[in-house]
């Protein structure tokens, strides 16, 4: 197929083509940056590194005149401890994937100069590791001297820390993971903190987050007003200790509101919720306008076939077969949509690069997503205009004697 005469073809119609290609464009750049937001919630059904069904949380807030803190804290850890068909029960300031957390940076040197990483706090007790059911794969796990009882307006930090595997790596690339324990990592705020363990998986408190398993743990008893307690059930016991635990607390303690427990199965999917319905309307939203694009192709190159049926005919006439009136056409629809992936491409980073800088963990843009967004585009383009090429390649050479 000679490319010269349908570049001839598309100046007399530059219009209707780059038309088409800009929308071919605006097409694959909404795809494009969907697809990889869809595939970055995907990933957010990642595991926690917890029994999940195993797990519930309940929280409790006092509010009487004189409520003790610590005593009501210290007073429920023991109550829930021994409820039979609970395995451990420790106090924490939040739970995996339940959308509010702490954060802090952690640098291998003190100074504000230096390098930090963003790594999501789980405050516990001594027996916060346990209740969790993480792996310890390598140190040990907190011991009752490590524990600081962390009352209101407290804000320093402990003494030890019990890091994820994949937190150590980051700050130490080149040390296995008992190379790390015995090593002093800095907060942002200058503390230094001894690690003495290191944990395998542990997910952050929110879904959606660059770095989800850049987490650690530190030995805190809160000892506040408000408080959140996660549970360990023996196995198949989580359903029957929910309400009881909920009544026991309610009934320990007249000064405070207990909130009704939730599951950690419960957690996730609340959690994951509204990611869900966005990556739901996106998919939708991009299906929507793929199917556009293709109509607005189809319906230029049926246009194309109705203006040149006389000179389709014509050709026909001269010794054409139907495979290079159908090569003509799809070369046509090659042509326009290779520049409206050119023109995409661009456009697809730029408005990556976009949302990157203005919306807080929006996921960078893979190189193999452009890619598989321009494969994409031509794919819809050769179908969309198949139909209309078969028909032009059906006209009769005889048509090139009537009078259009």
């Amino acid at each position: 197929m000679q490319i010269g005469p349908v570049i001839r073809a598309l100046r007399q119609s530059k219009f209707g083509a780059l038309l088409v290609a800009f929308q071919i464009a605006c097409a694959m750049t909404v795809a494009v940056n969907s697809w990889s937001i869809v595939r970055e919630i995907q990933l957010l059904d990642r595991p926690s590194g917890l029994p999940e069904a195993e797990l519930f949380h309940i929280s409790t807030r006092g509010f009487a005149p004189g409520f003790n803190a610590k005593t009501s804290v210290l007073d429920d850890l023991a109550l829930l401890r021994r409820t039979p068909g609970v395995v451990n029960a420790t106090v924490v300031n939040t739970v995996p994937l339940s959308g509010s957390g702490q954060t802090t940076g952690l640098q291998l040197a003190p100074g504000h100069d230096q390098a930090a990483i963003g790594a999501a706090v789980y405050m516990v007790d001594e027996q916060g590791v346990a209740t969790f059911g993480v792996e310890l794969i390598a140190g040990r796990d907190f011991t009752p001297e490590d524990v600081r009882e962390r009352g209101p307006g407290v804000s320093d930090w402990p003494d030890t820390a019990i890091l994820s595997a994949a937190t150590a790596r980051l700050l130490w690339p080149d040390a296995g993971v008992d190379d790390v324990v015995g090593r002093v990592v800095y907060t942002s705020g200058d503390k230094p903190m001894t690690v003495v363990g290191v944990v395998a998986v542990l997910v952050a408190p929110w879904p959606v987050v660059d770095n989800p398993s850049h987490t650690m743990l530190v030995p805190d008893k809160r000892m506040e007003d408000d408080v959140r307690y996660l549970v360990r059930a023996a196995p198949g016991r989580l359903d029957e200790l929910m309400p009881l635990i909920e009544e026991q607390l309610a009934r320990a303690n007249r000064g405070r509101i207990v909130r009704a427990p939730r599951s950690m199965s419960e957690t996730r999917a609340q959690g994951l919720l509204v990611v869900n319905g966005i990556a739901t309307i996106l998919i939708v939203v991009t299906v929507a306008l793929l199917s556009v694009t293709a109509l607005g192709i189809a319906g230029l190159a049926a246009y194309g076939v109705r203006r040149r049926t006389k000179q389709i005919g014509t050709r026909r006439a001269l010794g054409a077969r139907k495979r290079d009136i159908l090569g003509y056409f799809l070369t046509e629809n090659f042509l326009i949509s290779s520049i409206g992936v050119a023109f995409g491409a661009v456009l697809t980073v730029a408005f990556n690069v976009a949302l990157v800088q203005n919306i807080p963990d929006m996921p960078k843009l893979q190189c193999d997503s452009v890619l598989l967004g321009a494969i994409a585009m031509w794919l819809v383009g050769l179908l969309a205009v198949l139909a209309p090429a078969r028909r032009a390649s059906d006209v009769p050479p005889a048509v090139a004697t009537r009078t259009v």
